[in-house]
């Protein structure tokens, strides 16, 4: 028989993942009009993150009820903590996929984004979002380990992006204020890849106790 603690508990687990859904949706969405998806409005992204936020509120309260009005054993208060933890960092992406969607008007149709691996980074980085997500969901530690791992090529896709873009600033070949665009795109990527990863982080501390930043 379900107590009112696994009852909340399980609530706090179902609202993570409607969160980490529309997380995946607003990002998604976000490169799907930044490449030219005319089916995808920009308008979207901004109703999604507002969604985002009124999740992040509800998980809030629903983790502070648990604490407060419950006793939970290690591994629950190890899952709650994380949850907090996550939250914010899911937050953060639905805000940053707005940020990719304010420059959608100004690069959109520009020819200089073919020119650089900005559809690369974009794929990458939905990829890490999900993955991020799909490994809280199912407790898997392989996959929240390879989200962390795969970092290191959302990085090397960011520099990749900047250097191809001095090169097309050298050559005359862009515009100035695309150029900064398109570098403050894929900075807004690589920032959403390290929240990816602070995710991942935290499933991994929620399964095992252990966080990075204590090891």
């Amino acid at each position: 028989m379900k107590t009112k603690f696994d009852e909340q508990l399980e609530e706090m687990h179902v609202e993570l993942i409607k969160m980490g859904s529309l997380c995946e949706q607003a990002i998604t969405l976000s490169s799907r009009a930044l490449l030219g998806d005319e089916k995808s409005q920009v308008e979207q992204v901004y109703s999604v993150d507002g969604e985002i936020d009124q999740q992040e509120r509800e998980i809030e309260n629903i983790c502070m009820r648990l604490l407060l009005l419950q006793r939970p054993f290690a591994s629950d208060l190890r899952k709650i903590s994380a949850a907090l933890k996550m939250i914010s960092d899911m937050e953060r992406i639905g805000d940053q996929a707005s940020d990719i969607a304010d420059m959608v008007p100004y690069i959109r149709f520009s020819e200089a984004k073919s020119k650089v691996h900005i559809e690369a980074m974009a794929k990458a980085t939905v990829k890490m979002v999900t993955d991020s997500v799909d490994a809280f969901v199912q407790d898997d530690l392989n996959l929240a380990q390879r989200v962390i791992d795969s970092d290191d090529e959302v990085d090397d896709l960011f520099n990749r992006v900047k250097n191809e873009l001095i090169d097309l600033i050298y050559a005359k070949d862009i515009d100035a204020k695309v150029a900064l665009d398109l570098l403050m795109t894929a900075k807004y990527y690589e920032r959403i890849g390290d929240h990816a990863v602070n995710i991942a982080e935290w499933v991994v501390y929620s399964i095992t106790g252990v966080h990075k930043s204590n090891e």
